[in-house]
């Protein structure tokens, strides 16, 4: 009976250890996939994904294939647990019965560590995965927002150049207004200039005809005060020599 019940553990002890080896495999296997799926899609995104080195997809069927297998792996290592438990709890030595709880107890902590590994790795596959879909659609839009408005770009590029060549045309329209009207200022004060002078020399000119007038009513005074002053002088020249001869 004891050396049935020991068959029967070692038996457990062995399927445990082959688990273990295959879930060792499979976890290194599975984490390599979740590398190069994160390690490919960075290369696509640097090589405009014109020379994919992996097909998403088939990455993704991979996953879900290492996935399934592992969980099935952790399901059957965690029932061979389940019954080196039940066997330890039978065992009737208790000597033995520590060693067995001990051996038990290193098995559970394979499995546990295994477990944490294999739900840390597929949390971030799903995370990388779940990023690289969101940045492919915001891509995708990114493109099919540059092939579709290729047009009103250009023609919004047109009419900026057009709406700049109205702002300079502008602009030197407003330069020749405000050059005219500093010319038109200019004029203006030279003309009022020039009719000062005007009305300064009509003034002159209708002085010096007055003065004119003056001299020559003056002169004129003189000749006949001359001519006035000769006949007195003759008359009383005439007179003398008359009395003189009589």
């Amino acid at each position: 009976m004891a050396a049935g019940s020991s068959n029967y553990w070692e038996d457990l002890r062995k399927q445990a250890r082959q688990l273990e080896n295959e879930l060792d495999l499979k976890l290194v296997s599975f984490s390599k996939l979740c590398t190069s799926y994160s390690s490919t899609r960075d290369g696509r995104r640097d090589s405009s994904d014109t020379t994919p080195l992996l097909n998403g997809s088939s990455q993704d069927r991979m996953f879900e294939t290492m996935a399934v297998e592992i969980e099935q792996l952790l399901g059957k290592l965690t029932g061979i647990n389940d019954k080196m438990a039940e066997y330890t709890n039978s065992a009737g030595v208790p000597s033995l019965n520590a060693a067995l709880m001990h051996t038990l107890q290193r098995h559970r902590d394979i499995l546990q560590d295994y477990t944490h590994e294999f739900h840390k790795t597929k949390a971030n596959f799903l995370a990388i995965r779940e990023r690289e879909n969101l940045l492919g659609s915001v891509r995708k839009d990114i493109e099919s927002y540059k092939s579709g408005s290729g047009v009103n770009n250009r023609r919004t590029e047109l009419f900026l150049k057009e709406h700049e060549h109205l702002r300079n045309s502008d602009r030197l329209i407003e330069e020749t207004i405000s050059i005219a009207m500093a010319t038109k200022e200019n004029m203006t004060s030279q003309r009022g200039m020039l009719k000062s002078i005007q009305s300064k020399m009509n003034t002159l000119a209708n002085r010096f005809p007055a003065v004119n007038s003056l001299i020559q009513r003056i002169n004129l005074r003189k000749r006949r005060d001359s001519l006035i002053l000769g006949g007195i002088i003759g008359i009383c020249t005439i007179l003398l020599l008359l009395y003189a001869f009589h």
